[in-house]
């Protein structure tokens, strides 16, 4: 028992850690780390190839009437998932429907150009989780304390 105690310590020091930002090992781990999970995972496997494994952009944007930006959603698609990243609409043009909006429409193009079937997003409680839920998003996680003293939700919807 001693003997291995001794080796696996010896084995951890044949290692040497870093903490340091590196793009290019980061990229190395992503596609090492995606090799391994279409290895396991059926579903992944049968997306390789295929346009729905590549994440594709999809931003909608709302100007006023002098052409500056009065809201914009931003996220992308993604094996038949909308994933919204970012959805504002500036101060003055709240409570008058934009939001709804940009979020339909991203959900209209999600759906009929790119075959996605839901859709998710994060928000915080500070933010819209009762928006999101008028527009038909439930609530499938809910973290407290992120970041501290803050609430954050994960929230889904079926497209149909």
């Amino acid at each position: 028992m001693q003997n291995w105690q001794s080796n696996a310590f010896m084995v951890c020091r044949m290692f040497r850690l870093e903490a340091e930002v590196d793009k290019a090992r980061r990229d190395l781990l992503r596609t090492r780390l995606r090799d391994t999970n279409t290895a396991a995972s059926p579903v992944l496997r049968a997306l390789r190839g295929t346009p729905g494994e590549r994440d594709v952009p999809l931003h909608v944007w709302a100007s006023d009437d002098s052409g500056r930006l009065a809201g914009g959603l931003v996220g992308h698609t993604w094996a038949t998932w909308l994933h919204v990243t970012y959805l504002w609409v500036d101060e003055p043009h709240r409570g008058a429907g934009l939001g709804s909006r940009l979020l339909s429409e991203a959900e209209r193009i999600a759906r009929t150009d790119r075959g996605c079937r839901a859709a998710r997003l994060e928000t915080w409680d500070f933010q819209a989780p009762d928006f999101y839920r008028k527009q038909g998003y439930e609530v499938v996680c809910v973290i407290e304390d992120y970041p501290p003293g803050i609430t954050e939700y994960t929230l889904t919807k079926r497209l149909g």
